[in-house]
């Protein structure tokens, strides 16, 4: 009888060490996202050998 509560009580510290608290690891993981932003720099070439038509101004 002895051998059989030794054998349950250690099935019992088996069972209780086995289990875990799986919230506490969930939170301590985070996760972090970098964003790079790309500034884009466009230069506008000016035309200037246009010039205005003045004949149909009126």
């Amino acid at each position: 009888m002895k051998k059989v509560f030794g054998l349950l009580f250690v099935a019992g510290l088996f069972t209780f060490a086995s289990c875990n608290n799986t919230e506490e690891t969930a939170t301590e993981v985070e996760t972090t996202e970098t964003v790079e932003e790309v500034e884009v720099e466009t230069e506008m070439e000016v035309d200037t050998t246009a010039t205005m038509d003045t004949t149909t101004v009126q």
